[in-house]
């Protein structure tokens, strides 16, 4: 009788942990492949990897069909079954990763040297760079992103500890600048900002002081305003971000 009693317990905790998985189960994301329509953003690319990475900011955690933290090398794939995402995962966070276009193509690359800073780079589906990112602490640091046909679009660089700015430039798709905003007096946290017409020609320029206790950047001394063909509109005087 015992014996039996004892079978029967047996039979019954294995039922209810076999039920207690299936149920589990299905509470946790399971295996499935993609169409590059679902993944690929237009105007960002495979952008879903990235809040599983710490050192981007992430904050979110990769779990396994069976309801586990993510440990090791993890692979996800197109409904092709082209490679689409292989990353190296602990605890359910990314360290190092890399994805793919369905061509085979490198999508983005992301690295970590240590601690506080890692490094992103994303390509075009021809090969061509996209951008190139320096993160420190989870957030960027350096920037520079490019068009297809590889002129700079975009350049951000920023003080060791981010707390301001070197400069913040962009630029039009035929090379001539759209913006410019740069330090020219790292002492009195300086700046000289300027504004283009897609001519080439100056749009608005002055000068900006970066106030560390607010955080913020003003406007400072005289600013010029000038139309399309280099004539002056007006002229504007600035203290402390307070026109006079």
């Amino acid at each position: 009788m015992i014996f039996y009693r004892l079978t029967y317990c047996i039979f019954l905790l294995a039922a209810s942990f076999i039920g207690f998985s299936q149920t589990f189960s299905k509470q946790v994301p399971q295996l499935k492949r993609y169409t590059p329509a679902e993944i690929i953003d237009p105007d960002y690319g495979i952008i879903r990897y990235n809040k599983l990475v710490p050192m981007m900011g992430g904050d979110s955690i990769r779990y396994t069909k069976d309801g586990y933290n993510a440990q090791g090398w993890q692979e996800d794939f197109y409904v092709s079954g082209k490679l689409l995402h292989k990353g190296f995962y602990a605890d359910g966070f990314i360290k190092v990763f890399k994805n793919y276009y369905e061509n085979g193509q490198i999508e983005r690359s992301f690295s970590s040297s240590d601690l506080k800073h890692a490094k992103l780079e994303i390509f075009y589906d021809d090969g061509k760079i996209r951008s190139n990112i320096a993160y420190y602490e989870g957030n960027p640091q350096n920037q520079y992103d490019y068009f297809r046909n590889g002129s700079p679009e975009y350049v951000e660089e920023n003080d060791k500890n981010i707390e301001y700015l070197f400069k913040r430039n962009s630029y039009f798709e035929n090379g001539l600048p759209e913006s410019m905003f740069e330090l020219v007096d790292k002492k009195s946290k300086k700046y000289i900002k300027k504004e283009f017409y897609s001519t080439g020609r100056v749009k608005e320029e002055g000068s900006m002081i970066f106030r560390k206790e607010l955080g913020d950047y003003q406007k400072e001394g005289t600013w010029t305003y000038y139309d399309e063909k280099g004539g002056t509109i007006k002229t504007e005087n600035y203290h402390n971000g307070e026109k006079q």
